[in-house]
């Protein structure tokens, strides 16, 4: 009996480890929409890779398809880097958030039109996974 116990708290143990990999696992497709200057909703669409630890991807708007950069992710947080150029302006953002599920939450800062950072919230639901 006792034999039986042990090798049910090490089955959940391992089952518990692999959900708990997967449910912070970024790989997917992540979208979100945010309020723009124009009152106008933009969408955004976040695609990830994490292979061999590596974080990797693009990122979509109004400006097209931009890789990331800079990216890292652990224990369920990421960070990476966009950085975009239009016309003569070129300026960075830097996403920082949280995977849970099929959910990520996080800020973004960013520079305003004066060069102030400014720093907003963003929520990605995902849309597809591997």
């Amino acid at each position: 009996m006792k034999l039986h116990r042990i090798l049910f708290a090490a089955l959940a143990a391992v089952l518990f480890t692999v959900a708990n990999a997967y449910a912070s696992d970024p790989t997917g497709t992540w979208k979100w929409s945010s309020p723009g200057r124009d009152g106008q909703s933009r969408d955004t669409v976040l695609k990830l890779t994490l292979v061999d630890g590596k974080l990797a991807g693009t990122i979509s708007g109004r400006g097209g398809e931009t890789p990331i950069s800079d990216a890292t992710f652990s224990d369920g947080n990421l960070k990476f880097v966009v950085r975009l150029t239009w016309g003569e302006r070129s300026f960075t953002m830097t996403y920082e958030g949280r995977v849970e599920g099929d959910a990520i939450t996080g800020t973004v800062e960013r520079p305003d039109r004066e060069g102030a950072v400014r720093k907003s919230e963003w929520k990605a639901t995902r849309a597809s996974a591997p």
